[in-house]
């Protein structure tokens, strides 16, 4: 697959609002700048700011936003990126204010899967997704079109507006994708059957976006499906036939999209076709990227959209991928150990390196000890007893709890 083709990068402003306990807040705001960047734009400056409740019309408060505006002025940005939701009167209020384009975080995620969508189904979710946001944005983005009143011959009552004219077309728009993606899921149902039919154990990829799983599943089958240090490199799901020397068999592996903290629903539900490959896999490898300060917050926002798709009783095999970016004092005593998931619930875990090809060898024994039903379940509901990792592991302890919103 080809790279997306490139384009100038546009100056941004990247915003974040701490709104206390509970709330999706980060405080380096990396993640959006990550977004930015694949989304084709050029953070010039970041700002986080505190409150305890949005403001109804700015988001940030007439004050911040003054702030921000100033920020706008001095790097001649071209836009402002907001890490949280806004409703669709916020985000036009502050484009008043502002004086340019504003987005928030599910805005961006959608621009960047319209970029990244290659087959005909991808662009059939996208394209779901994006017109069921807009659905909620016309007040926006049609905010010139004034209401249409009854001529003559009519009893002089309003008219039907222009917006609901827009909205009763993008309603039918997406009975029709609604309808193509509902013929795309048929058609996988029948691959899956086929395949069950002939006993193909049935392997695949999961994990955060950008944590190695399309290098990984080059490593593993000897692919060239499209990898890249960015977020959401690769969208469609890609299947692939692994010969498993130990097991003396062959299964199917799956390359899926990657998953990200705040995934707009959307996005989610109209991936179900794709996302389907995985809740009906036999096994998952769900990769992790070791060498990311976040990758417990990482974790357990798979763990969560596992369980939105109903694969989280799945069996599980934890890849902690990019073993090469880590400090030798980093790097863990043992390749191969077991890790707790839930306080009832562990899953084998193997380091590896996909770039290098490290650990990959430990990876196929694993899921041919799965494939042939001999190693004990892949993920058990039994709870561990003591960490069971080596002082040198402490990067990567086992009994770990951190709250995710």
């Amino acid at each position: 697959m080809n790279a997306p083709a490139a384009h100038t990068p546009q100056p941004t402003i990247l915003v974040g609002v701490d709104f206390g306990p509970g709330s999706s807040f980060d405080p380096t705001l990396d993640e959006l700048a990550l977004l930015a960047e694949s989304a084709g734009d050029a953070p010039v400056a970041r700002l986080t700011a505190r409150r305890k409740a949005p403001d109804a019309a700015l988001f940030v408060g007439e004050g911040k936003a003054e702030e921000i505006k100033g920020l706008v002025t001095m790097h001649q940005a071209a836009s402002v990126l907001f890490d949280q939701a806004l409703s669709p009167a916020q985000q036009r209020n502050l484009e008043r204010f502002l004086g340019v384009p504003v987005a928030d975080r599910t805005t961006l995620i959608l621009e960047i899967f319209a970029q990244r969508a290659r087959s005909h189904e991808g662009k059939l979710q996208v394209e779901l997704a994006r017109l069921q946001y807009l659905s909620t944005r016309l007040v926006r983005r049609w905010s010139h079109l004034e209401r249409q009143r009854g001529g003559v011959g009519h009893r002089g009552g309003p008219g039907e507006t222009q917006i609901e004219l827009d909205r009763r077309m993008i309603g039918q728009r997406i009975k029709s994708v609604k309808a193509q993606l509902e013929r795309v899921k048929r058609q996988r149902q029948t691959q899956r059957r086929s395949r069950e039919r002939n006993g193909t154990f049935k392997v695949s990829l999961v994990g955060y976006t950008n944590a190695g799983k399309s290098t990984l599943f080059n490593g593993l089958v000897k692919a060239r499906t499209y990898a890249a240090d960015q977020l959401f490199a690769t969208l469609d799901t890609t299947t692939r036939q692994l010969y498993l020397a130990d097991a003396d068999r062959t299964v199917s592996l799956s390359d899926t999209v990657g998953f990200i903290r705040d995934l707009p629903h959307g996005l989610v539900e109209a991936f179900q076709a794709t996302l389907q490959e995985a809740a009906d896999a036999d096994l998952l490898l769900h990769v992790v990227d070791a060498a990311s300060p976040a990758w417990r917050e990482q974790i357990d926002e798979v763990l969560r959209v596992l369980a939105d798709i109903g694969a989280e009783e799945l069996p599980q095999i934890l890849v902690f991928n990019k073993l090469d970016a880590l400090e030798a004092s980093q790097r863990p005593r043992e390749r191969v150990d077991r890790f707790e998931l839930t306080p009832h619930r562990s899953a084998s875990r193997v380091f590896v390196s996909a770039a290098q090809g490290e650990g990959l060898d430990d990876l196929r024994r694993l899921v041919a000890d799965a494939a042939l039903g001999l190693s004990e379940e892949a993920c058990t509901p039994a709870p561990i007893h003591g960490s069971g990792v080596a002082e040198a592991e402490a990067p990567f302890p086992m009994n770990t709890t951190v709250l995710v919103a």
